[in-house]
């Protein structure tokens, strides 16, 4: 028995998808006829009925639907070999979307963004800020080339890039530092929480302890700082953000019974490793070179 083509199982998945022979044939630029004739050739191969009518159109019967499913992975798989494969005809590429959530520590995302400017001078860079499940929203929308995220995306496998320690914190002045005793979560229900909102357009979700009698959401980690040194709330910050502004007084840790130091594992996440091209190879590489020198500072700080 002569093996069915990919090209059979393309004509039939395009009369599935358009819903008939005309409108498949107008949309692939083929003739309906030749359409025809590859879908019966098809199930002549292969002894079994795909196709049945209803009216004036078509439709997959049981085993149809059974044998297409299995048939787009193939498609799909091959699709995406004929990309890799323009893209390394093609070179490098012209643009790299980021998508780094506002946790990733700040100097380690710029001395990052510095040496690949430094390697590639012409690619254009697109950096999304993102908090929560907003880089992982641009990642199954396909409309980042790599994300940076303390959330798991179903599907992708991400390689651990930094574990980001968040403390609460509050203005040295704040009512809750007055208290003069360790805290609990009670005292905290008390006054107001800043919170930063997620970034996602559709499945939007909040982090952290939210039962607090009010709550201030803003966009940026650096509003929330900025209200945060202001008084007007207490916060659970990524300790890389505020560590200067401990130091020099202007906010300090709040003296939580438990849950004060919450540690966030964060990720990086190619949208799909093999067909990424050398530039947003060369910025994963940049990234997690930043993160191995800042982690070796500290070290190094410590001694």
């Amino acid at each position: 028995m002569s093996r069915v083509t990919l090209a059979q199982w393309q004509m039939l998945a395009a009369v599935v998808d358009h819903g008939g022979f005309a409108r498949a044939a107008e949309a692939i630029h083929k003739s309906p006829s030749t359409l025809n004739h590859a879908v019966h050739k098809l199930e002549e191969q292969l002894g079994v009925e795909v196709l049945e009518p209803v009216g004036r159109q078509v439709r997959l019967t049981e085993a149809g639907e059974l044998l297409l499913r299995r048939a787009r992975q193939l498609i799909e798989s091959a699709a995406s070999l004929e990309d890799v494969a323009s893209r390394l005809a093609a070179g490098l590429e012209a643009e790299v979307v980021l998508a780094i959530d506002q946790v990733f520590p700040a100097s380690a995302q710029a001395k990052a963004l510095e040496r690949f400017s430094e390697m590639y001078p012409q690619v254009r860079v697109q950096l999304h800020e993102s908090v929560l499940n907003g880089g992982i929203e641009m990642l199954y929308d396909g409309r980042a080339d790599l994300v940076i995220s303390g959330i798991e995306a179903q599907g992708f496998l991400g390689e651990p890039l930094v574990s980001v320690r968040f403390i609460a914190v509050a203005h040295p002045e704040h009512p809750l530092h007055q208290l003069g005793r360790a805290l609990d979560l009670r005292d905290l229900a008390q006054y107001r929480q800043l919170v930063v909102r997620d970034s996602a357009l559709r499945q939007s979700a909040n982090a952290g302890w939210l039962k607090a009698e009010q709550r201030w959401t803003v966009g940026h980690l650096n509003t929330s700082l900025d209200m945060l040194k202001r008084g007007l709330g207490f916060a659970w910050m990524p300790e890389t953000r505020i560590a200067d502004e401990i130091q020099a007084g202007h906010l300090k840790p709040l003296p939580l019974a438990a849950g004060g130091i919450r540690q966030v594992p964060v990720q990086m996440i190619f949208r799909d490793r093999d067909r990424a091209g050398p530039a947003a190879h060369a910025m994963a590489a940049a990234l997690k070179q930043a993160v191995n020198e800042e982690h070796a500072q500290q070290f190094d700080s410590l001694e």
